[in-house]
């Protein structure tokens, strides 16, 4: 794929390289549409208006994360094409900075700030005490949901875009059985969502690690 982006077919290999980002975009979107059909089916209106409002606000600050990965593609790939492995693999090193960073100050607002976010999303009172342990929960698994998607923008500033997608497809089914598990067995509604949605990108995250592991790098990274 790497030669194919900038030798032969141009608008062919692009076009095999987007798909794969668009249906891993769109698998990560179904997080909370997963949560909400298994939440709705084995737990009460409070806990699904919990999951309604939680969803909502985490779709916002992922897609946000996506957005700011995108660049370190688009940089890393423009670094490996001109053959500046060394600074490749300083853009590798400056995005893990910024994105810890960013999961750092993300964990703080989303834990931290929980009830007043839910007040400003005009959680109903029925549904205030769901909506904020989703929040919470999902805030403490920030960690893994930006540096899942720093990880695939490496992958895809890489040539790769197929594995981001294999690691999404296999967070969205552990997602799906982790909801089954924790809200229709131990009844644990939101909390059990948002526990599974967590353990779910975690998992994505150490795939991920494993395969670029095992991965000849077209950079160089040093510590």
């Amino acid at each position: 794929m790497e030669n194919e982006l900038i030798k032969g077919k141009v608008l062919k290999a692009l076009i095999k390289f987007a798909i794969p980002i668009f249906a891993a975009l769109f698998l990560q979107s179904l997080y909370g549409g997963a949560d909400l059909l298994i939440v709705g089916q084995f737990a009460q209106t409070t806990d699904v208006s919990g999951v309604s409002t939680g969803t909502v606000l985490m779709q916002m600050v992922t897609m946000v994360i996506t957005g700011l990965a995108m660049g370190i593609t688009v940089y890393l790939g423009q670094k490996i094409g001109q053959g500046k492995r060394d600074e490749a693999g300083k853009a590798v090193g400056a995005g893990i900075c910024l994105f810890a960073v960013i999961a750092i100050i993300l964990t703080i607002i989303l834990f931290g700030f929980a009830e007043p976010i839910a007040k400003l999303l005009h959680t109903p009172i029925e549904a205030f005490e769901p909506t904020v342990a989703y929040i919470r929960t999902c805030g403490l698994g920030m960690v893994f949901v930006v540096f899942y998607n720093l990880i695939g923008a490496t992958f895809r500033g890489m040539g790769d875009s197929k594995t981001p997608l294999l690691t999404v497809l296999v967070a969205g089914i552990v997602n799906i059985v982790g909801d089954l598990i924790l809200v229709s067995i131990f009844h644990l509604g939101a909390l059990g969502a948002a526990i599974a949605t967590v353990f779910a990108q975690a998992i994505s995250v150490i795939i991920s690690v494993l395969i670029i592991r095992k991965k000849q790098l077209p950079f160089i990274y040093k510590k």
